[in-house]
C-alpha cells in the first residue's frame, strides 16, 4: 500500500473519530464503533501472528538443537497450556478458571520474582551512582531516598505527616513535571502526525 494511500486513510479514519467524539449521531457513532472494533481486530491478529512466530523459532531451535533447548521447550509448554486451557470444549477463554490459575500460579511468581531482583539491582546502581559522583545520579539517589522516606509505613502522628507530604510530593511537583512530560510528548505526536499526513520529510526541513 503506498504512502499517499495510509495517509488518506489516517485522515479519514481521524476524522470520523473526531466527528462522533463532537457531534453526537447514532450512524456516526456505529461507524466509529465499527472502525474501533476493526483496529481491536488488527491488533488482536497481529498479537497472534507474533505468538505463532514465536512459537515457531522456538520449535526450530528445539528442532534444531541450537540455543537453549530447556527455555525453547519452556516456552513452548506454557504457550500450549494457555492455549489448551483458554480454548478447549466448554472454556470461558480468558475469563476461564484454569487461565487465572495458571496466570496466579505462573506469571505472578515470575513477577514477583523479577521485582526482588529489581530491588537488589536498585541498590547496586545507587551505589555505582554514588561512587560516579555526578550531580545528576546523587539528585537521583536523593529522590529515590525521599521517597522512601514517605512511603514508609509508619503510624501515628508521624505516618499521617508523612502520608500528607507524600500526597503532595505526588500531586504537585510529580504531578507537574509529568503534565509537562505529557504536554510535550502530544506537541511532538501531532507534529510528527501532521509531518507524517502531509508527507513532510527530513530533507524537506
Amino acid at each position: 500500500m503506498r504512502r499517499p494511500v495510509i495517509a488518506a486513510l489516517v485522515i479519514v479514519v481521524g476524522v470520523l473519530l473526531l466527528a462522533d467524539f463532537l457531534v453526537a449521531n447514532e450512524s456516526l457513532g456505529e461507524i466509529a464503533r465499527l472502525l474501533v472494533d476493526a483496529v481491536i481486530l488488527v491488533a488482536a491478529g497481529a498479537a497472534l501472528a507474533g505468538v505463532a512466530a514465536l512459537a515457531w523459532r522456538r520449535g526450530r531451535d528445539l528442532w534444531q538443537r541450537r540455543g537453549d533447548p530447556v527455555g525453547a521447550l519452556m516456552v513452548l509448554a506454557g504457550i500450549g497450556a494457555m492455549l489448551v486451557a483458554g480454548l478447549r470444549p466448554g472454556a470461558d477463554g480468558a475469563a476461564d478458571p484454569a487461565v487465572s490459575w495458571l496466570i496466579g500460579a505462573l506469571l505472578v511468581p515470575i513477577a514477583a520474582t523479577l521485582f526482588g531482583l529489581l530491588f537488589v539491582t536498585t541498590l547496586a546502581a545507587a551505589r555505582r551512582s554514588l561512587a560516579s559522583g555526578h550531580r545528576d545520579a546523587l539528585l537521583l539517589v536523593a529522590a529515590a531516598l525521599v521517597t522512601l522516606v514517605l512511603l514508609l509505613p509508619l503510624g501515628g502522628g508521624v505516618g499521617a505527616w508523612l502520608d500528607e507530604a507524600a500526597d503532595w510530593t505526588l500531586g504537585v511537583p510529580v504531578g507537574a513535571v509529568f503534565r509537562g512530560l505529557l504536554l510535550g510528548v502530544a506537541i511532538l505526536t501531532a507534529v510528527f502526525a501532521a509531518r507524517t499526513v502531509l508527507g513532510i520529510g527530513a530533507t524537506d526541513d
